[in-house]
């Protein structure tokens, strides 16, 4: 037993000490190859500056050095040094501080994020429950802001657009009526289609949108008016389709249904969005329809969950809005 006990601290010290000579190596790898780039930068740049065997001596050693990447580590080692020495007694002026190399790598840091945001994804809030229940409040989601082509920042000015908005899908856009505010809604009809409403069931092109209710219990959690906290309010779910996309509607059972509406054509360049939460939903049936080039993005995913009466919600983490299902009646009951 002791010397099987003997042999297994032997072979963790092994390979600790194995592990520890790789980073080693590793380390000084990376060094190198910092001090090989830093080292012809400064050679270009201050060619002028530089005398001719100079310039020789360090090219000799940038090339010693390259040629021992692969070769034994003292050899690296020695090689790295070497040329190091070399930069420091004649190239100092030319080398970058560590304040200056940090300062660069964090400002390109943050021109990749300004881009992402800008032309790629976008991080938006759920702030109100008008998605109920696909989005709820606190749920936070990224957004595709290209693939309805890429919008100039602080402009509604768009271009390349890979597709256009097709209904069924979860679109953010800036909200006509105040453009300080994004909205975030479900396109039920593009432009040229017509749209009615019947027994709170919407018609497009003459056809309901097909439907089936959900049968089970049904609550979602609201802030209703004069009280302190989120209450349970009760509902009726149904399960829509549109374009292959499968989602879910709820109407409010405290709320009147939502009238009847003669048939609307919704012009070109325009789109027709509602909440999923039809009873309380401010949306096109109240202040019209949303421009294309007003449309910021695509919902995508939640990445993240927080909010009242549950906390973190474990459950909705990395949930795809827009992944084609089968109908099926899940529990709404919060």
């Amino acid at each position: 037993m002791a010397d099987r006990r003997g042999g297994t601290s032997s072979n963790v010290f092994t390979l600790w000490r194995e592990w520890r000579k790789w980073r080693k190596r590793r380390h000084a790898r990376k060094q190198a190859r910092h001090l090989i780039k830093e080292s012809r930068r400064i050679l270009r740049k201050y060619d002028h500056r530089i005398k001719d065997e100079v310039a020789q001596e360090v090219r000799k050693a940038v090339e010693e050095l390259r040629g021992a990447l692969r070769g034994p580590f003292s050899q690296l080692r020695d090689r790295l040094d070497r040329l190091d020495a070399l930069v420091d007694k004649h190239l100092a002026f030319g080398r970058k501080s560590a304040i200056r190399e940090y300062a660069e790598s964090i400002a390109v840091a943050v021109l990749i994020a300004l881009f992402l945001r800008a032309f790629v994804v976008e991080a938006f809030k759920i702030p109100s429950g008008s998605m109920v229940p696909t989005l709820e409040v606190g749920d936070h989601i990224f957004v595709n802001k290209f693939i309805y082509g890429f919008r100039v920042p602080f402009t509604n000015v768009k271009f390349l657009p890979f597709k256009e908005p097709r209904r069924g899908e979860v679109i953010v856009f800036v909200y006509p009526q105040d453009e300080s505010k994004d909205f975030i809604k479900r396109i039920v009809a593009v432009g040229g289609d017509t749209i009615a409403f019947s027994d709170n069931q919407v018609i497009v092109n003459g056809k309901p949108i097909p439907r089936k209710r959900l049968v089970g219990p049904c609550l979602y959690p609201d802030v209703e008016e004069g009280s302190d906290g989120w209450q349970p309010r009760p509902c009726v779910a149904y399960e829509e389709e549109q374009n292959g996309i499968h989602y879910r509607v709820v109407h409010d059972l405290n709320e009147y249904p939502f009238p009847d509406r003669k048939t609307f054509k919704v012009p070109r360049g325009q789109l027709f969005v509602m909440g999923d939460n039809r009873d309380n939903s401010h949306d096109s049936r109240f202040w019209g329809t949303v421009p294309l080039n007003f449309v910021k993005g695509r919902a995508i995913v939640i990445w993240w969950s927080y909010g009242q009466p549950d906390g973190v919600r474990w459950r909705r983490f990395f949930k795809w809005l827009h992944a084609p299902s089968e109908p099926r009646a899940p529990n709404l009951k919060q």
